[in-house]
């Protein structure tokens, strides 16, 4: 199984709809995705009209002493082969209640080790925030997509991003590879371009070489509860986020695994 981080340290760069939409591509070339919402805003488990307010089988549970089976907190979603582990509020309360306690890093990921025969790809909806959460994820992560939304404002919020990875790499002891990855990008405007320009001009290896346009078919998607490749397989949101998928490479390296195991 494959793991990936959405990240970002600035809210509303669309972090929720990069992982529902991977997810979504990943689920129509017939592999098996769970979500992970790490996020105690709960947006991506309410993206599935799940309650997260009240929900008892949470990402919480993981870090709250739960010894159970991983797999008995997932739940489904409409789409087929699409799981989610819902969030809850309580994890905001986990910096504090974890304190130093060792190993709180790397709970999710060994979590997720219990699955990785279930599922080939994982991919955590992190909170905008440097906290336990986004620690975990990071550990747990074999690659990270940082989604900057194509305006000035986000591009300090994208520097504070790369140095808390290059920081965390550090703490983890482990080499942390990402991809930025432009979003809500309006083609009609200077600007857009613009801030395209500076951020390939500063992260050159580490640019996505496509962009995630505005695209209204997004609100239409989450209005229903589904991946915008579930709703349209022609819309322009869709069709970039085929592009990404091709671009993490993962799926060649599944595929050859599955091709040796036959």
């Amino acid at each position: 199984m494959k793991v990936l981080a959405v990240v970002n340290q600035k809210g509303g760069v669309g972090k929720t709809t990069t992982a529902v939409s991977m997810a979504g591509i990943l689920v129509q070339r017939k592999h098996r995705v769970l979500l992970v919402d790490a996020d105690p805003h709960g947006s991506l488990t309410s993206y599935f009209h799940l309650d997260h307010r009240g929900f008892e089988r949470s990402v919480y549970s993981l870090f709250d002493g739960y010894k159970s089976r991983v797999d008995f907190l997932v739940s489904k979603t409409q789409i087929a082969g699409l799981h989610v582990i819902a969030s809850s509020p309580a994890l905001a309360t986990l910096d504090k209640k974890l304190g130093g306690q060792d190993g709180k890093g790397l709970i999710l990921g060994q979590a997720l080790q219990q699955l990785s025969d279930w599922y080939d790809y994982a991919i955590i909806d992190c909170p905008p925030v440097l906290g336990v959460l986004m620690v975990n994820a990071m550990a747990a992560s074999d690659k990270l997509v940082i989604p900057v939304q194509a305006e000035f404002l986000a591009l300090k919020g994208l520097d504070l991003m790369v140095q808390t990875v290059a920081m965390v790499s550090r703490a983890l002891a482990k080499d942390l590879d990402y991809m930025i990855v432009p979003t809500m990008y309006d083609r009609r405007t200077r600007s857009s371009g613009q801030c395209l320009e500076l951020i390939r001009g500063k992260y050159p290896r580490k640019l996505w070489d496509g962009v995630i346009p505005v695209d209204a078919q997004f609100k239409e998607a989450s209005s229903v509860g589904v991946p915008i490749s579930t709703l349209s397989r022609t819309a322009r949101g869709t069709m970039a986020y085929e592009l990404l998928v091709d671009s993490l490479r993962f799926e060649q390296v599944l595929s050859h695994r599955q091709e040796t195991a036959a």
